[in-house]
């Protein structure tokens, strides 16, 4: 049993590491005190005082904790931290985990030959990537001044599309003929300690192609005398250098694979996908994805200058402003008709209601796309259990829907001078109709953008919003008019 000064001290550790709100985490709370350190330093009264504290701070804390931390620094600050960083291993871990604009306005205020030397600390695979954001004609300086091998090795790399599998392997692996023995493989791999084990090793045959790998675990608990044809396990799954990261993303999710053999045509491997590769084109796919449904392709930084984020936006919001005056055109032409006089009390509800029901629909699927539980042979069933979900919901809610407008009327609730019943009619067949066609919509829009190359995420964006505030709205009017029509 604990004692009241140990369960004070408890609660009062629980009350600190529990993060009581979304943005306070401990990842947080660390950058939040980093950063006011840095800006403590920067505001110093003399350079050398300034830069004493820097460097202090540049050498008490992880490089990785720093290249999120300077993110929130001006950015001539940012170079000042990175200049005071212990190492060149330390500035290569601190420029593969900071963001793209501190690596370009670093790259701005070094010599080719100090970003050759800082490539030299990195994995092919991570070099690639940063270099990706550089000009053509800096590229080619940059890789005339490293290693002959490594240049090549980059090369090789930046042929292949940006976000294939190409891109995302490294090239830096353990392969061994068949006939090897396990205490050649081990003496082979004590003498080159700067390729990661952590994949494992593979094994080719006489020709160089792909026949198995074989698990770390395989080389310690088996006598040094066996050859790998021994102690090899089939490899199930490889991926072509030019297959986009989506498909190596799937097979990796679906067959839990902690590392991808990239093989070419001939059945050669030529590199290897790591979990942790796929982690972050993971994250960089959810990001894309939450983007174009929030309707931007902005990539955020607080220090991007501001006409630059509202050039970002503005184009999808184009479309929902042509959307909102097409809606308020398409109402003023009957703004004198009696039959319309009650419809633009019910748009709000009409529109909102519709518009989460195309919205659920068409986001449920860009995940369903995304993640790869949706075939191309299993469109149609998805499609129609869709559609009947829709059906059902329009039903419900519009029957409901009709039945509280008409009851919230005959008992003087709401005050719209007309009749009841003609209002529960007018909201319930508007409700639902609405809702239909926003299933409809929002069900055939992601596999229509997929179809035609557009990312399917747009789908569940302003455009389909926009398309259904429209459609919402004339099918409540056409609603109103046939209740007119048959009631009066």
């Amino acid at each position: 049993m604990l004692d009241d000064e140990e369960k004070n001290t408890l609660d009062e550790i629980l009350e600190i590491e529990a993060p009581q709100h979304l943005l306070d985490t401990q990842i947080s709370r660390l950058d939040d005190v980093l950063n006011e350190k840095l800006e403590s330093a920067f505001h110093k009264q003399t350079s050398q005082l300034l830069i004493h504290d820097v460097a202090k701070i540049a050498n008490e804390h992880d490089p990785i904790d720093l290249a999120y931390a300077v993110t929130r620094l001006p950015s001539t600050a940012r170079i000042i931290v990175y200049e005071n960083l212990p190492d060149m291993d330390a500035k290569a871990i601190f420029m593969i985990n900071t963001t793209r604009n501190t690596r370009t306005g670093i790259f701005r205020q070094l010599s080719d030959k100090e970003i050759a030397d800082l490539i030299e600390k990195m994995p092919s695979d991570e070099a690639v990537s940063i270099l990706d954001d550089m000009s053509d004609r800096r590229l080619k300086r940059v890789l005339e001044s490293l290693d002959l091998e490594k240049s090549a090795r980059i090369s090789e790399m930046l042929k292949h599309g940006r976000h294939t599998a190409g891109r995302l392997m490294t090239d830096e692996f353990f392969s061994f003929k068949v006939d090897s023995t396990v205490a050649e493989v081990a003496s082979y791999i004590r003498n080159h300690p700067g390729i990661d084990l952590s994949s494992g090793i593979f094994v080719l045959s006489d020709d160089g192609v792909l026949m198995g790998c074989v698990p770390i675990r395989n080389l310690i608990v088996n006598p040094p005398y066996f050859t790998l044809n021994q102690v090899m396990r089939p490899v199930l799954h490889s991926i072509h250098p030019d297959a986009t990261r989506d498909e190596v993303v799937d097979i990796v999710e679906r067959y839990a694979i902690p590392n991808l053999a990239v093989v070419d045509e001939e059945g050669k491997i030529v590199g290897v996908i790591v979990y942790e590769d796929v982690v972050e084109a993971m994250e960089d796919i959810a990001d894309q994805t939450i983007a174009s449904i929030a309707g931007t392709v902005e990539d955020f930084s607080e220090h991007d200058p501001v006409f630059r984020r509202f050039l970002w936006r503005a184009p999808f919001l184009v479309v929902t402003l042509c959307a909102g005056m097409v809606t308020s055109t398409t109402m003023s032409l009957f703004g004198g008709k009696v039959w319309f006089a009650f419809v633009p009390f019910f748009v709000p509800l009409i529109a909102g209601m519709s518009g989460n029901v195309g919205l659920q629909c068409s986001t449920i699927l860009v995940r369903g796309m995304a993640t790869g539980e949706i075939s191309s042979g299993a469109r149609k069933e998805v499609m129609l259990k869709e559609i009947g979900i829709g059906l059902l919901i329009a039903t419900s809610f519009g029957l409901g829907c009709g039945l509280l407008v008409y009851l919230l009327n005959t008992f003087g609730v709401q005050h719209i001078e007309s009749d009841p019943l003609s209002l529960g009619v007018l909201v319930c067949s508007g409700l639902f109709a609405a809702c239909m066609t926003a299933t409809v919509l929002g069900t055939v829009s992601p596999f229509f953008f997929a179809r035609i190359g557009i990312d399917p995420a747009v789908a569940s964006g302003p455009i389909v919003t926009a398309f259904n505030d429209i459609s919402s709205t004339v099918m409540l009017i056409l609603a109103a008019r046939l209740v007119y029509f048959f009631l009066y």
